[in-house]
């Protein structure tokens, strides 16, 4: 008998019995190959994410790879049988901005599969067909499993508009931020800093593209053309911003705690910093993601160091949530 786990609180979870739900007008069937764990799935469980973020009972699962089982009316049934990720954000699709392409602001609410909607961390998800990306007939789906925090680095990526030549650098060593050094890497910069807390990510993040590695504590440039902060501490944000030149360009994608150490305003406006920020990932960063993953471009298996069953759930948010550096990428299978 297939399963699915189910939150019911903060810290209270159960395994149950898991039906498929046949897709409506619109929608897709998918068969869920595997499901990535981030820290926001901890949140969820730990009741710490942020109250209109999650609604409970609930499937968590947002990051995840599958194939395409059965289609409802209005969707191309040569969909049935491929090979798919699939968005998180439910946006309206009518408010203003999402008719500017800006769907990760949708005006109507916060809707996401795994937060919101159920999630994958079951046999199979039945979604909007709209949601759906195809992946190469060939794509490894356990890879393609990683393809969501993909698409949240690429939308900070496109945004950084790092160009050849330029000096670049990624605060944060975790999935997002060996993501955001794959990234910068492909635009040839002059140089590709990764700072870390500690080195035991250096050699993956040398693999990934990086030309050099500094520990926080060390002295660091403040030279930098781009730089991409994807750590999420309290200091995060205060240590990427000063990693830039005058006139340099910020993107911030972590989350830190209440507390977390602000941007000096003064700084920002005397040195003209250019800062953008991303939370979730609009359409053209998913296409963007999964072109480039494709295209063989981005490898994201060498972050993948964990598959469990399903049925380890607690296990496997225990372990996203360690902080032992040998811990990577944590994937539960169906």
């Amino acid at each position: 008998m297939s399963t699915a786990v189910v939150v019911e609180a903060p810290g209270e979870h159960r395994l149950v019995a898991h039906t498929p739900r046949d897709p409506g007008p619109g929608e897709a069937l998918v068969a869920v190959h595997a499901v990535g764990i981030c820290g926001s799935d901890r949140e969820v469980y730990q009741g710490n994410r942020p109250e209109g973020y999650v609604r409970y009972p609930l499937v968590p699962g947002h990051e995840w790879s599958g194939t395409v089982r059965s289609v409802g009316a209005g969707v191309p049934g040569s969909l049935v049988g491929r090979k798919v990720v699939g968005e998180g954000f439910r946006n309206c699709q009518v408010c203003d901005r999402c008719h500017a392409g800006e769907s990760t602001l949708c005006t109507s609410g916060y809707e996401e599969t795994g937060f919101t909607q159920p999630g994958a961390m079951a046999a199979t998800l039945t979604l909007p067909a709209r949601l759906l990306h195809v992946l190469p007939d060939d794509a490894d789906l356990t890879a393609a499993a990683l393809l969501e925090p993909a698409a949240c680095v690429a939308a900070a990526a496109l945004k950084a508009n790092a160009r050849p030549g330029e000096r670049v650098a990624v605060v944060g060593t975790g999935t997002l931020g060996m993501f955001a050094v794959r990234f910068l890497a492909a635009v040839s910069p002059a140089e590709l800093l990764v700072v870390g807390t500690g080195r035991d990510r250096e050699a993956l993040s040398r693999q990934f593209g990086a030309t050099g590695f500094r520990t926080r504590d060390q002295t660091l440039p403040d030279d930098v053309d781009v730089v991409i902060e994807t750590a999420g501490s309290a200091s995060a944000a205060r240590t990427a911003a000063g990693l830039l030149r005058r006139g340099g360009r910020l993107v911030l994608t972590g989350i830190p705690a209440p507390g977390a150490e602000g941007l000096d305003p003064t700084g920002l406006v005397v040195r003209q910093l250019e800062v953008h920020t991303v939370f979730g990932a609009p359409p053209h960063a998913w296409a963007h993601a999964v072109r480039v993953f494709g295209a063989g471009l981005l490898d994201p298996l060498p972050l993948v160091t964990h598959e469990l069953p399903l049925t380890r759930f607690p296990e496997a948010i225990e372990l996203v949530g360690a902080g032992d550096p040998k811990v990577g990428k944590v994937l539960l299978r169906p």
